[in-house]
């Protein structure tokens, strides 16, 4: 085998990468996947894509910040992103069993 060390790697990481696994399967893509940050991500590289250049830093993260703040403010920022009923019964279910 060629590469020894990602193998071993991968070996040795297959139960924290399963971890998502431990949790109620409605949450299951929402737990793998980080699409909420990618779009935010996204949203902020187009925003300063238009400026270009920034004088300094600070310009830019108040740029990023005033963003942020306006995401934060509005529905999108206010959305729940799993149903955490879910989790409820399963914590629910758990203390009974014991």
């Amino acid at each position: 085998m060629r590469l020894k060390e990602a193998a071993k790697k991968i070996e040795d990481s297959v139960e924290e990468t399963l971890t998502y696994a431990d949790f109620p399967s409605e949450h299951w893509t929402r737990i793998r996947t980080n699409n909420v940050i990618e779009r935010l991500n996204c949203e902020i590289r187009r925003r300063t894509r238009v400026v270009g250049c920034f004088p300094d830093g600070n310009s830019a993260l108040m740029l990023v910040c005033a963003r942020l703040r306006q995401v934060a403010g509005t529905q999108w920022g206010n959305k729940k992103y799993m149903n955490m009923k879910h989790l409820e019964a399963d914590t629910e279910d758990a203390s009974i069993a014991v």
